[in-house]
């Protein structure tokens, strides 16, 4: 019998992201809900965040899966997400 093989890794991905804060979730801790929730190295490239609304501007890589799944996070917070890349 030959041993198991352990499951193939999903392949990394890394795409750039724009998200667009509402007023309602600019004093929330999104960004550290989004590290600490999901498998994805998250690089801050910029941001320009107000009182009523803001931007930031990140690049986060994983699985594509872990991806999407943040992705679909992101929006269900209420968060507007777009592709740079």
């Amino acid at each position: 019998m030959e041993p198991r093989k352990p499951p193939a890794e999903e392949p990394t991905v890394s795409r750039t992201l724009r998200l667009y804060y509402p007023p309602s979730l600019v004093r929330e801790p999104i960004l550290h809900r989004l590290i600490r929730q999901f498998d994805l190295t998250v690089n801050l490239l910029g941001a320009q965040l107000g009182i009523d609304e803001g931007w930031l501007e990140l690049q986060a890589t994983g699985s594509l899966a872990e991806l999407e799944r943040a992705i679909t996070w992101l929006t269900a917070e209420g968060l507007q997400v777009t592709f740079l890349d």
